[in-house]
């Protein structure tokens, strides 16, 4: 009997397609459903340790799948040693990075989750803010961010006090 291809449960099973998938990769996993909701932006810390072992898969989507949940995690310390081992091909690295383009000029956060105006974002790095001598730090909550009209990897925000503009890349939507 087939098994979740991250978690290895053998419950009922969904193939999930992972976005981004070069031509000539098969970019289907089949997932439980606790490992489907993480990989569609839901992820449970505590479930997820299963990635240690799935980060090796033979199986190009897994191995993707698994780092994108990886840098999802990224506030938890574990999440990030594993991440910092992973080793990928340059290909599998941009496969990666790739975000569903099926929505062109929608703003997505770091994880391809849509944004919209009035959004609250959490920052998932230390950001240096140029021309306000301030450091915005890593999970600090931007409340109400506004779309910038002609860059989707733009957004803007307040963060302690100072209106400022953030990179998409660097945001999860909370």
């Amino acid at each position: 009997m087939p098994t979740c291809a991250l978690c290895a449960a053998d419950a009922p099973l969904v193939t999930h397609t992972v976005s981004g998938a070069p031509a000539d990769q098969d970019g289907d996993a089949v997932l439980c459903a606790t490992c489907l909701a993480a990989a569609q932006g839901a992820p449970d810390p505590a479930h997820l340790r299963c990635l240690a072992s799935s980060m090796w898969s033979e199986q190009p989507a897994v191995q993707v799948l698994s780092a994108r949940l990886l840098a999802q995690l990224s506030d938890q310390d574990w999440a990030r040693d594993l991440a910092d081992q992973l080793w990928l091909e340059d290909d599998m690295r941009a496969w990666v990075e790739a975000t569903d383009n099926s929505a062109a000029g929608a703003h997505r956060d770091s994880n391809g989750t849509e944004l919209v105006a009035g959004d609250t974002v959490v920052l998932i790095k230390d950001l240096p803010v140029k021309g306000a001598g301030f450091t915005a730090k890593r999970g600090t909550a931007v409340r109400g961010i506004s779309l910038v009209a002609d860059n989707p990897e733009h957004i803007e925000g307040r963060v302690e006090g100072q209106r400022i503009v953030i990179l998409t890349k660097f945001v999860k939507k909370k």
